[in-house]
């Protein structure tokens, strides 16, 4: 009986052994688990979590896409301060084509740049110290996304630099720029110059002394030069907001070779505006003009829809180059398929226009039908 009995037991035995080990097991996976590394996510909750980690831009650049048969109208418009409006919607503008009113679409998010810095090589010098000093701060004002090329001009402009998207390249070549400053003339007068003969002094006469004034002799193309920009940025597409950041004192040379209207033409075939940077003048800082200049800078400004500031100090112009890039990034973009126009012309003029009260408007002057029909 006692034989039988531990036979009967042994069973119950194995049992307690299994559950022991079994016990066992679980505590070695639970310690297993808490000291291994957390599981990967699933595809969805990594993207949910990404942003966290590496926030996006606040304004980011994108391209616009439009159409090819569309008119494209950059449109700024500011306050009596000066400060930029940017609470409008499609309501709130009117554009008006040889006096009728089109059906437009509006976008406003911020648009990447190409732009040529083109920068007078013939100054005053008291401006080319000012200018030198603050050229580095340009490259400040181009983000990621804008492409930038770098021009001088004089006599005849001068491509220091191609379109580029690297910021650092575009500073190493501002730092290394150096900016020409003026050379003045000896203008003869002709009661107390030496004989002459068809102009050309007389021997006995080579060793009296000129007399006369010193004038400064004006070489700087300026038509020439905005002409040369504008046919760089015209092989550029039409999703990006195309620009001359000009810097200049305004002055501009009898022999350009391209007079102001071809010019003015081919900025607005190409959908070029001018952004135009004075460093002569003495009118408050920041100030835009309300109307046509006499100045050819401001003509062409006002004309493509672009604007001019006034930067007579050195801090003026560091704070305005990032103020004419935020003001071209942030400008509305107009558009609108023709209707009911001219069609025996192929410029057509442009007027925009707000509801809201007390707003100024600058926007483009005009169209060619022509440059809208084989755009790309």
């Amino acid at each position: 009986m006692l034989h039988a009995g531990k036979k009967r037991d042994k069973p119950m035995t194995q049992k307690k052994l299994l559950l022991v080990i079994a016990l066992l097991m679980v505590d070695i996976t639970i310690a297993q688990s808490q000291d291994a590394p957390p599981a990967p996510q699933p595809a969805a909750t990594q993207q949910q979590t990404a942003p966290q980690q590496k926030p996006a831009p606040a304004a980011e650049t994108r391209p616009i896409v439009i159409p090819t048969n569309l008119v494209i109208v950059p449109v700024t418009v500011k306050d009596h301060a000066g400060h930029l409006v940017s609470d409008l919607d499609k309501d709130d503008f009117r554009a008006f084509a040889d006096g009728v009113e089109q059906q437009v679409k509006v976008d406003l998010n911020p648009v990447p740049l190409s732009a040529v810095v083109l920068i007078d090589n013939d100054l005053p010098q008291k401006s080319v110290d000012q200018v030198q000093k603050s050229l580095v701060t340009i490259a400040a004002a181009f983000g990621p996304n804008d492409e930038v090329a770098l021009v001088t001009y004089e006599q005849f402009p001068e491509t220091v630099a191609d379109f580029s998207f690297n910021n650092d390249r575009l500073f190493t070549q501002l730092k290394r720029l150096e900016v020409g400053s003026h050379t003045t003339t000896v203008i003869a007068d002709p009661t107390t110059a030496g004989p002459v003969i068809n102009g050309q002094p007389l021997p006995n006469g080579q060793g009296i002394p000129v007399h006369g004034a010193a004038r400064y002799q004006n070489s700087a193309a300026l038509d020439d030069a905005i002409y040369a920009a504008g046919q760089m940025l015209k092989t550029r597409g039409r999703d990006r907001r195309k620009i001359i950041f000009l810097i200049s004192d305004g002055s501009n040379s009898k022999h350009n070779q391209h007079t102001f209207d071809e010019t003015l033409h081919a900025l607005l075939v190409a959908d070029v505006s001018v952004y135009s940077i004075s460093v002569t003048r003495s009118l408050p800082t920041g100030r835009f003009l309300l109307q046509q200049g006499i100045a050819e800078i401001d003509k062409y400004a006002t004309d493509t829809g672009g604007d001019t500031f006034f930067a007579p100090k050195q801090k003026d112009l560091e704070r305005l180059y990032s103020d004419v890039t935020e003001q071209a990034r942030n400008e509305y973009t107009l558009t609108f398929s023709p209707q009911d126009i001219h069609q025996n012309q192929d410029y057509h003029p442009i007027e925009i226009r707000v509801r809201r009260p007390g707003l100024t408007v600058r926007a483009r002057e005009g169209y060619y039908q022509s440059a809208i029909a084989r755009a790309k």
